[in-house]
């Protein structure tokens, strides 16, 4: 495990009267969580499968201090261009709902299990849970979203310590782990094109609505 960042001291400031400026403990853990994500960055990009392939892993978007962690299965096809989730529709409807639902968008951190694009169309492997679970432990959010019962086992597989089974129902907040809560909807790439499809994956996903506004303010 990593060591819980301590806040260092700063020099004088000029304008504080001798006083010496101590970080917030929310700007350490910031800077550490960018520092572990650009780690993790790293080793993704030295998968030999996207460089055999010719690709590149595509990237989680959002803050790594964020206090929901939406994860979806693998990308589109905006998404591999860019290199990052949750870009172009998938992206864009996010946006929109969350909007409707008076959620902040910046306590949102999205990715996805099948990271490579080399690998769409099949199962995880070690390496895909690995970087998963690495990820969620340096997030530390209170709610994973998890979208699409391919994703639910995939997570389900991880064997967080402490974490419970996730519930196959959707559309309703459970209990993952003592520190994180866990929201199952439909899969967003497979609710986009069709009517009652995109109307099921709405009254799921208004639950984070509930839950936000539930919240306490800190």
């Amino acid at each position: 495990m990593t060591a819980e960042p301590t806040a260092t001291p700063q020099p004088d400031d000029p304008g504080t009267s001798g006083t010496r400026a101590v970080p917030r403990i929310e700007d350490a853990y910031l800077d550490r969580a960018i520092r572990e994500v650009h780690l993790l960055e790293e080793r993704m990009d030295a998968c030999p499968g996207c460089a055999n392939a010719g690709t590149f892993p595509v990237k989680a978007s959002g803050s790594p201090t964020a206090d929901v962690m939406l994860i979806k299965w693998q990308s589109a096809l905006a998404e591999r261009q860019e290199g990052v989730s949750f870009f172009g529709r998938s992206g864009d409807a996010i946006r929109r709902s969350v909007e409707r639902l008076g959620v902040d968008p910046s306590v949102l951190y999205g990715t996805l299990v099948l990271k490579c694009p080399h690998s769409a169309g099949t199962e995880p492997v070690d390496e895909d849970l690995e970087w998963l679970a690495e990820e969620i432990r340096i997030v530390r959010p209170r709610l994973i979203v998890v979208m699409g019962d391919r994703t639910r086992r995939a997570i389900d597989s991880l064997k967080v310590p402490m974490s419970e089974p996730l519930p196959a129902e959707m559309g309703s907040v459970a209990r993952w782990t003592p520190a994180v809560e866990a929201l199952v909807v439909p899969d967003i790439d497979d609710s986009m094109d069709e009517q009652d499809a995109k109307r099921q994956f709405w009254a799921d996903f208004r639950a984070l609505g509930d839950w936000y506004a539930a919240e306490p303010p800190y």
